[in-house]
């Protein structure tokens, strides 16, 4: 496996970490600030860099290369793989009249499952229910290929999210990456520590993932009444303070973060599903409990591998970070200092992660939680 990575600062051009030999047919990831992958010529800029592979792009709610979080910036990470491969195809909400599990299980039947590892999605995040996306993939997919990814971010001002596949991003896309080959080993696993507080109550009123009421009360107006005074502030403060949902059917309890808020409808629209019957509780965190728990997702990532990675994937929510606020890099360090800083780190902060429960199959949508992937070949 080759590695290439850049990044590029407002006005400047991509700063490459070392010179090689060209890739042949890389996977070029590049996740950026929103404004700057609007720019005009932005991938023409990449695609000169690399004029064979795929190239992916995603906006994010901060950058991460190696340890670092970097901010306002495009990161790009070129990968070449020397006997395994990958197929990347795109899809756009609007051609599935925002079905999202029909979207999944078309990612499913495109994708030959002979050989196939590991799924890795880079999509939308404004619009999405990654939960209906996640069971519409998992629908009919092998229980032995992974899935793990991530929701882009707009920073924290929830105006649009991009992606794209071998052009320009715009709205609305998904991007399904399959990685092949009986070299691959990949291993994929996250973490919260974030902790519940208040009252659990019942979701009595729903429908995918717009919540509506809670003991039969206005979910919207219960939520600003436990936030006080920073309710004002909202949709912005609900990365704060998410929701920690447990349903009958699942092991362990699930985080969504509230991505806007209905007042008309005295509603909120999550990132998941929030089904009936559910139950929630307010949650919050801190910066040590945070740190920790990325240490805790990197150490599940590395526990059963057989060989050590190379390249790791990182996928980290945006309220993370608005706790962090300085001190954010700090969990990076974590993650570093686990898998070994001779690892190529790459990722960005989301509006939702994508990944496995530890020793459980499939995957769910979740928020507030540190997702590692890790690759080796």
């Amino acid at each position: 496996m080759k590695i290439i990575q850049a990044i590029k600062y407002e006005g400047s051009a991509f700063e490459i970490d070392v010179q090689t030999d060209p890739l042949i047919d890389p996977l070029v990831l590049v996740f950026g600030n929103r404004h700057m992958l609007e720019q005009e010529g932005l991938y023409e800029e990449v695609r000169s860099l690399f004029p064979t592979g795929d190239i992916v792009l995603g906006s994010t709610s901060g950058e991460i290369i190696g340890d670092r979080l970097v901010e306002h910036s495009v990161v790009l990470t070129a990968v070449a793989f020397e006997k395994a491969s990958y197929q990347a195809k795109s899809y756009h909400l609007q051609d599935f009249q925002y079905d999202l599990g029909q979207l999944g299980s078309t990612i499913s039947a495109h994708l030959p499952t002979k050989g196939l590892k590991h799924i890795f999605i880079v999509s939308e995040g404004s619009f999405v229910n990654g939960s209906e996306l996640i069971k519409g993939i998992e629908q009919n997919r092998p229980t032995h290929i992974t899935l793990s990814g991530g929701l882009c971010g707009d920073d924290d001002r929830f105006e649009r999210t991009l992606a794209s596949l071998n052009g320009p991003p715009q709205t609305g896309t998904i991007v399904a990456i399959g990685f092949y080959g009986e070299t691959l080993e990949i291993t994929a696993a996250n973490d919260s520590g974030w902790i519940p507080f208040g009252p659990e109550r019942t979701i009595t009123k729903a429908n995918g993932n717009i919540l509506y009421e809670l003991d039969g009360m206005p979910a919207l107006d219960l939520y600003k009444k436990y936030l006080g005074s920073r309710a004002k502030e909202l949709p912005n403060a609900a990365l704060l303070y998410p929701l920690r949902l447990r349903k009958e059917t699942q092991a362990s309890p699930l985080v969504r973060t509230i991505l806007s808020i209905d007042e008309e409808n005295n509603a909120m629209r999550l990132a998941g599903d929030m089904p009936e019957g559910g139950k929630v509780q307010l949650m919050m965190s801190n910066v040590e409990d945070i740190v920790e728990a990325a240490r805790t997702a990197a150490s599940l990532a590395m526990k059963h591998r057989e060989n050590p990675p190379e390249l790791g994937l990182l996928v980290s929510c945006v309220g993370r970070k608005l706790v962090m606020d300085q001190r954010t890099e700090e969990e990076l360090e974590e993650v570093a200092s686990v898998v070994g800083h001779k690892v190529k780190l790459a990722g960005f902060y989301s509006y939702g992660e994508i990944a496995p429960f530890t020793g459980q199959p499939g995957s769910e949508l979740h928020n507030q939680t540190m997702t590692l992937t890790l690759f080796s070949e």
